[in-house]
Order: C-alpha cells, then structure tokens, then sequence
C-alpha cells in the first residue's frame, strides 16, 4: 500500500511535515509530562482513524516506558482504572477538542475547569497546541491515506 501522495516529497507539504515535526519538539519540551502527551496524541489519533499516527503513538508510548495495558485501554479510558485523574482529564480534554464540530459551542466549561485543576496555565496551553497539532497530523496522514505498521520509535528524530 502506498500513500496517494508523498508528502515529505512535495515542496510546501514537506515545509508543513517539517513545521509541525518542529512544533512537536517544542511541546515535548515543555512541563506537560511526556507519557500524557503521548496518550492525548494515541487517542485523538484513534478518534481520528489515523493509523499511521496510532501506530507511532502507541510505539512511541511504550518505548519511553507506558505498560501495553495502559497502551490497550487508552480507547477505552472511562472504563479504565490504570490512569490517573490528571490523565483522565487530559483525555477528556483531547476528546472534547477533537470532536470540536460534535457540540455546539465547543469544549465544554466543565471539561476545561477538570483539566485546569490538574494543569497550571502553561500545560494547559501545551495541550491545547498538542490537541490542535495531533489533529492536524491525523487529517493529513488520513487524507493521503499515509500507511501504518512500519514505524521505529525515535524515525523522525
């Protein structure tokens, strides 16, 4: 299977690939634990039906030390005792955030104010980029329909 386009081989789609790869380092860096970035990218990701994005995520995840129980439950985390409530909120977050177009009005006030109580201003800021980066990955791995299974954690650097 190959992708409908090659999107790192095009010119402003590869200065796109590059930017987003870039801003993804700057949200690593930041005071955001790393293991919740990686499960708000898994599940907006799963949300999305990226699988190129699942698979990274999901490898990524378990190479910095996430169990494959925490990986496995991550689609269905209200049902799972293996997360945190900081982590808890964080998914609700990234769920509320990705299906922005399901409600009207967006992100509900309830779902921000769980997130705040577990986030200061700065982390909250992070997974508000991280959300809107992830599902701007997501739409275009979808689109050109970008293959998924063949990912090496640390591939893009």
């Amino acid at each position: 299977m190959n992708a409908r386009l090659d999107l790192m081989g095009s010119a402003t789609a590869g200065k796109v690939m590059r930017t987003l790869a870039s801003t993804h380092a700057v949200l690593r860096q930041s005071t955001l634990p790393v293991g919740t970035q990686h499960l708000v990218m898994l599940r907006a990701s799963q949300i999305n039906g990226c699988g190129f994005c699942t698979d990274m995520h999901s490898k990524d995840a378990a190479h910095d030390g996430d169990t494959a129980t925490r990986i496995n439950l991550v689609a269905a985390w209200r049902e799972a005792t293996v997360f945190s409530e900081a982590e808890r909120a964080a998914l609700e977050l990234t769920e509320q955030g990705t299906r922005i177009a399901d409600a009207a009005g967006g992100v509900p006030d309830e779902v921000w104010a769980n997130a705040a109580k577990h986030y200061d201003e700065e982390q909250l800021a992070t997974l508000v980029c991280l959300i809107a980066m992830i599902n701007t990955a997501n739409r275009l791995n979808v689109m050109v329909e970008q293959p998924a299974g063949d990912y090496q954690p640390g591939q893009f650097g």
